[in-house]
């Protein structure tokens, strides 16, 4: 609204407003201070309700060693999605089909997230016995967002393709359709079906991954937000044409726009942090877990970065991977497990590493991955 506002009373004049690296900017510093500002109002508010978290693992030790996390307030992710709608509805321009995607994005997340969220800290309550949602049901919602979306970015791409058939080389493959590859400048070319698949299986995966990695103090915020900027140079670099060549990128056009849904993300995580560190006055929940990992999965779908997403989120891959294999070979070995504990944070904590200890090295880990998607950008 507001970029609205000065693009109207400045009569579409290209100055800084137009940036969209300077709106993303603002956007990540407007978050913060708002999380700054009105999380000690909405943590009193959280304990005023009793939405206080109880963490129960399948695991006498791991559930002594963070027994003093019961009653701190959870649900506070439901800021972090205020922050960034907030922040994406004043700065991003709403005339983006890809930011009126991503508010869709956040807003169904959030949603299923508060859901789950709730019907666990109700349970027991008024008779509900239900501890959140089964996993089918999480699942059906994720994997049904990721059609939607899927199906409407394809769309979208083949009539921006149909718009600019004019000006494009002869032959070329429309950006929408080229899977682009870490360290390989030519790229895949994808089939609509395949298009979806990848789709359905990077807003699934991403939402859940993050979910797993939210397990300690500030680790799944502080990796979220260092992802996030990493995503935001990303998404600077493709939906800006001169550059996206330059660094032989498919430039996807309008998409420069999540630059500031990037931004705002970065900010809202580090204004998060400041009261999610340790020891943590509040948790995100659900509610913030889930639409965070998968607004930077729809991001990573939309400039055709997917595959980045496993460089970059390298610590959110290393957690599920963890959880599938803790899994898999309990059920296969009738009992046995690889980890004292999946996700693998608590097989470190429960193997000796104080909670700080495993939380700073683990964002160390993810500062590395972070680099290291950044290198590759020239690497091609």
């Amino acid at each position: 609204m507001l970029y609205h506002l000065i693009h109207g009373l400045l009569g579409g004049r290209h100055y800084a407003y137009e940036n969209t690296l300077f709106r993303g900017t603002c956007a990540a510093v407007f978050c913060f201070l708002l999380m700054l500002i009105a999380m000690p109002r909405v943590i009193r508010q959280l304990m005023k309700w009793k939405l206080g978290d109880r963490p129960e693992f399948d695991h006498a030790s791991l559930n002594e060693l963070t027994r003093d996390k019961n009653n701190v307030p959870t649900m506070g992710g439901f800021m972090i999605l205020s922050a960034i709608l907030l922040a994406t509805l004043l700065l991003a321009d709403l005339t983006s089909f890809y930011v009126r995607m991503g508010i869709v994005c956040l807003v169904w997340l959030g949603a299923l997230g508060a859901v789950d969220d709730w019907l666990k800290l109700t349970a027991g309550r008024k008779n509900r016995s239900r501890d959140g949602l089964k996993m089918y049901e999480k699942l059906l919602f994720q994997i049904g967002l990721g059609v939607i979306l899927g199906f409407y970015v394809y769309s979208h791409g083949q009539h921006n393709h149909a718009m600019l058939s004019s000006v494009a080389e002869p032959g070329a493959v429309p950006s929408f359709k080229i899977l682009s590859v870490p360290f390989y400048k030519a790229g895949l070319q994808l089939g609509a079906l395949t298009f979806m698949l990848i789709t359905v299986l990077v807003m699934t995966g991403t939402s859940n991954a993050v979910n797993l990695t939210d397990g300690m103090d500030g680790l799944a915020t502080g990796c979220v937000a260092m992802c996030a900027l990493v995503f935001l140079i990303l998404a600077y670099i493709v939906g800006t044409e001169p550059l996206a060549h330059k660094l032989l990128f498919p430039h996807v056009p309008k998409s420069g726009e999540l630059v500031v849904i990037c931004g705002a993300i970065l900010g809202s995580c580090l204004g998060f942090l400041w009261y999610n560190c340790h020891p943590a006055r509040v948790f995100m929940g659900d509610t913030g877990s889930l639409p965070l990992g998968g607004l930077i999965g729809f991001v990573a779908i939309v400039i055709r970065q997917e595959l980045m997403l496993l460089i970059a989120g390298g610590i959110f891959v290393i957690e599920a991977i963890s959880v599938l294999s803790q899994i898999g070979y309990f059920k296969w070995s009738g009992g046995r497990r690889i980890f004292r504990c999946a996700p693998i944070h608590h097989h470190f904590h429960l193997g000796g590493w104080s909670e700080p200890q495993t939380v700073v090295r683990f964002w160390l880990i993810a500062a590395l991955f972070a680099g290291l998607a950044v290198v590759t950008i020239k690497l091609r």
